[in-house]
């Protein structure tokens, strides 16, 4: 039984393809996973959706991921673990292991930063719906947690604007706001926003640590896989790649997101 459930992929979704980041994340640290990608891009931006809706898209979700056998379903995106994470757990239930991009930076931060003022930044969705700030604060370590939503960035990235002088302006004019005065560390609370680590890093000039939420959430599934013996031996298949509405703009980003070009299956769940 073991054997046959270690071969089950894992299922990961997210609003669109910004959660290829933690795809390729996940793949660097366990490369003989199978992975089963969705990205909800009819719905995308999930960033201004309500939470009903959210959740309604991730149940809908969810049953196709479970249908396609996955051990694991991590939910890729911010906004969507904030709305849906419960919801989806309970509607699981048993058949999978479900994970979102939240908690593991909260531990992180719980083990690393005590009595320390940290940064975040995402979409408004994921700022305004204070999860982090609610997650933090029930630490009880002391942590100070200052905010700041910056809706420019993700589209920004989509648009193929990183590591140019335009992103240069926007990403200084956001980190400049002096909200974030004298933090130690940044929480990069959006699944583009690795993109443009390296801008961030450089900009803060090594005094504040820019934390990478995919490399996190990546290292939480293999403790996870390997705490209950279901990490695959080998290679079952070929990853597979949905999207819930195609255009051509969405496989050309894929290779910013993914460090490679994917075929992007079109599954149009809402027909």
């Amino acid at each position: 039984m073991n054997q046959e459930k270690r071969d089950r992929p894992i299922g990961i979704f997210d609003s669109g393809i910004g959660g290829l980041t933690v795809a390729q994340a996940i793949i660097n640290v366990l490369p003989n996973e199978r992975l089963v990608y969705f990205g909800d891009t009819a719905h995308l931006p999930y960033g201004d959706k309500s939470t009903a809706a959210i959740q309604a898209y991730a149940v809908k979700i969810c049953d196709l991921l479970i249908r396609q056998q996955c051990k694991v379903i991590l939910i890729a995106c911010n906004s969507a673990s904030a709305a849906a994470y419960e919801l989806v757990k309970e509607y699981v239930g048993s058949k999978a292991k479900v994970l979102n991009v939240i908690d593991p930076i909260v531990r992180h931060i719980g083990q690393s930063y005590p009595d320390k003022t940290i940064g975040l930044i995402g979409t408004k969705q994921t700022v305004n719906s204070n999860v982090y700030r609610k997650k933090v604060d029930e630490l009880d370590r002391s942590i100070e947690l200052r905010s700041l939503a910056t809706p420019l960035l993700a589209a920004m990235i989509e648009e193929g604007f990183f590591n140019d002088s335009i992103s240069e302006s926007v990403i200084h004019a956001y980190l400049s706001d002096p909200h974030l005065q004298n933090i130690e560390a940044l929480i990069l609370g959006c699944t583009h926003y690795p993109l443009i680590k390296k801008q961030i890093e450089n900009y803060y000039k090594g005094g504040v640590d820019v934390l990478d939420a995919s490399q996190i959430v990546a290292q939480q599934v293999k403790d996870y896989l390997d705490q209950h013996h279901l990490a695959a031996e080998k290679r079952s298949g070929d990853h597979t790649f949905y999207v819930s509405d195609f255009t051509r703009s969405f496989e050309e980003s894929t290779r910013i997101f993914f460090k490679r070009k994917v075929h992007l299956e079109h599954y149009p769940l809402w027909e």
